[in-house]
C-alpha cells in the first residue's frame, strides 16, 4: 500500500473516531437538564399592632344614634287647572282652559331636632305641598304644619304635635376634614330608615342649581350613597351629631352616581332659628358684587396666591360701600376666618342678621385693610324684614268649598283685608279671589308668596270676584 493509500485510511479513521465519540458525548454526558429556576418572594403583610393606635371607624353608634330622628316624609299637591274668563279672545290671548287639578305625590326625608317635633327638610321636598304627612321611624303618622321655608338656601322647618321624640344635636360643619366618614340618613326610593357611609370629599361648593336670586350654596360634597327620597336626610359626623342636610347629587342619570351634596348645619342652624322666631330668613347682606379670584385677576393685582373673593363692584347705599370697600378689593377674611372663595364668604355671612357687625380684611395695594361692616337687609336698611305678615299689602283668606262649586273654579285665596301697598294701588278689591299667578295656581297663600318672590320680570295676576266677574292684573316684578 503506498503512501496516499496509508494517509486515506487512517483520515476516515480520524472522521470516523470523531463521529463516535461526538455521538457518544451526546448521548450519554450532554442529556440535558430541566432546571426550574424559584426565588422566594416574600409577602408582606398589613397587620396592626394589639396597641396600635390606628383604628377603623366604628360608625354603628352614629347610625343607632341618628337612624330613629330621621323620618320619611310624604306630601300631595295639586297641579294644573284654570278657568274660563267666558271671552274666548281674552283665554286664548293668556292661554286660559278649563281642566281638572290633577294630584301629584311626593316624598323625602326631614331630620328632627327638638323633642316637641320641630323637623328640618329641603324646600324642595315640601314646595307647592298643601298637604305633608311625617312617618317616623317606629311606623307613627303625623299630620305636619309648615313654620317656614326658604329657598335661597333649599330649607325648610316643619312641625308635628308631638312630645318626647327623639331628636340630633347639631354638630360642627366647620371642624369638618377632608376625609372624615359621615353617614347619609334617609329614606331612598321609599326605602325608609336607610343608612349609607362615605368620606367628605370637598367642602364649599357652588353647584349653581339653586335658582333663587340670593341663592347661598357652600356645599359639602361626599361620596355617601344619596338617591331620590334622600332629600332633606341627615349627614352626621362619628358621634351621630348633625353636620349637613342632603340635597342633591351629581348625576346624568337622576341616581346616584359618586357625589352627593349637603348644606352645611352651619347654614341651615341660623335659618332654622330665624324661622322659628321671625316666620323668615332674615338675610344680612355685605352689599358687593363678587367673584372668586383666578390667574388673571391674581396677576393683574400683584396677588401672592390665587385665592380670596375680587369685589367687582360696591352699590350705591351698601354696607360695604359705607364701610369703606372700594372696587378691586379682594376680601381675604372675615371674622378672623379665611376666606378663599365666594361660597365661604356667602356661607360665613349667612350666619349673621341685619344691623350685625363683622370685621373683614381685604387686600388693596398688596396691603391688608381691615374694616367694619354693619350688615343690611334687601331694603337696605338695619331692620327686621316681616314681609311675611301681609304679601303686597293684602291679608288673605280661605276660599270655601262652596264658592269654589258657585263660581267653577278649582284654586284660589280671597283677600280679606287690603292696606296699603300693590295691589290696593292697582285696584284690587277686598273679596277678590286670585286663582293663578303667572298661570300657575293658587291653593295657598304661600303659593301667592313663592311665585311674587321668585318671579322675573312681569306679573300676571288672574282672579274673579265673588259675583262672578273675572279680572286680572299685570304690575312688574320688584
Amino acid at each position: 500500500m503506498n503512501k496516499l493509500g496509508k494517509f486515506s485510511v487512517t483520515f476516515l479513521m480520524v472522521i470516523a473516531g470523531a463521529f463516535i465519540a461526538v455521538w457518544a458525548y451526546s448521548a450519554y454526558f450532554n442529556k440535558p437538564q430541566v432546571v426550574t429556576l424559584t426565588e422566594k418572594q416574600p409577602i408582606r403583610y398589613a397587620t396592626l399592632a394589639a396597641d396600635s393606635n390606628v383604628t377603623l371607624p366604628d360608625l354603628t353608634f352614629a347610625a343607632e344614634k341618628s337612624i330613629h330622628t330621621v323620618v320619611h316624609i310624604a306630601t300631595q299637591s295639586m297641579r294644573g287647572g284654570g278657568w274660563s274668563s267666558g271671552n274666548p279672545f281674552f283665554d286664548e290671548f293668556f292661554g286660559l282652559r278649563n281642566q281638572q287639578p290633577q294630584l301629584a305625590q311626593g316624598f323625602g326625608s326631614g331630620v328632627i331636632i327638638s323633642s316637641d317635633g320641630y323637623i328640618i327638610t329641603n324646600n324642595h321636598v315640601i314646595e307647592n305641598a298643601q298637604n305633608i304627612k311625617v312617618i317616623l321611624n317606629d311606623k307613627r303618622e303625623f299630620e305636619a304644619k309648615l313654620i317656614g321655608a326658604d329657598p335661597s338656601t333649599d330649607i325648610a322647618l316643619l312641625k308635628v304635635e308631638a312630645k318626647d321624640l327623639q331628636f340630633l344635636i347639631y354638630g360642627n360643619s366647620n371642624d369638618l376634614k377632608l376625609g372624615e366618614w359621615v353617614l347619609a340618613v334617609g329614606n331612598p326610593f321609599n326605602l325608609t330608615s336607610t343608612v349609607t357611609a362615605g368620606i367628605v370629599s370637598a367642602r364649599s361648593r357652588n353647584l349653581g342649581i339653586n335658582e333663587d336670586q340670593l341663592s347661598i350654596e357652600s356645599f359639602i360634597q361626599t361620596d355617601a350613597a344619596v338617591n331620590p327620597g334622600n332629600s332633606g336626610g341627615a349627614l352626621v359626623n362619628q358621634q351621630g351629631n348633625l353636620v349637613g342636610i342632603n340635597t342633591a347629587i351629581a348625576s346624568r342619570t337622576g341616581s346616584f352616581a359618586g357625589y352627593s351634596f349637603a348644606v352645611p348645619v352651619t347654614i341651615v342652624r341660623k335659618v332654622v332659628e330665624d324661622l322659628k322666631k321671625y316666620g323668615e330668613v332674615q338675610r344680612a347682606l355685605l352689599g358687593v358684587n363678587i367673584g372668586d379670584v383666578n390667574a388673571e385677576i391674581a396677576e393683574e393685582l400683584k396677588l401672592d396666591k390665587v385665592e380670596g373673593v375680587y369685589v367687582g363692584g360696591v352699590p350705591e347705599n351698601g354696607a360695604a360701600r359705607e364701610a369703606g370697600i372700594k372696587e378691586k378689593d379682594v376680601i381675604i377674611q372675615v371674622e378672623g376666618e379665611p376666606i378663599k372663595n365666594t361660597a365661604q364668604l356667602q356661607e360665613k355671612i349667612s350666619q349673621y342678621r341685619p344691623g350685625d357687625k363683622v370685621k373683614v380684611i381685604v387686600i388693596r395695594n398688596n396691603e391688608k385693610k381691615p374694616f367694619t361692616v354693619t350688615l343690611r337687609n334687601k331694603h337696605g336698611d338695619t331692620e327686621i324684614v316681616r314681609d311675611n305678615a301681609s304679601v303686597l299689602g293684602a291679608d288673605f283668606g280661605v276660599v270655601s268649598d262652596q264658592e269654589k262649586e258657585n263660581l267653577e273654579i278649582n284654586s284660589g285665596i280671597k283677600i280679606t283685608k287690603l292696606h296699603n301697598g300693590k295691589l290696593k294701588t292697582l285696584g284690587m278689591k277686598e273679596g277678590f279671589i286670585i286663582t293663578h299667578v303667572n298661570k300657575k295656581p293658587m291653593y295657598d297663600v304661600k303659593d301667592f308668596r313663592r311665585e311674587i318672590n321668585i318671579a322675573k320680570g312681569g306679573i300676571l295676576v288672574e282672579g274673579i270676584y265673588p259675583n262672578g266677574e273675572p279680572a286680572y292684573f299685570v304690575f312688574g316684578a320688584e
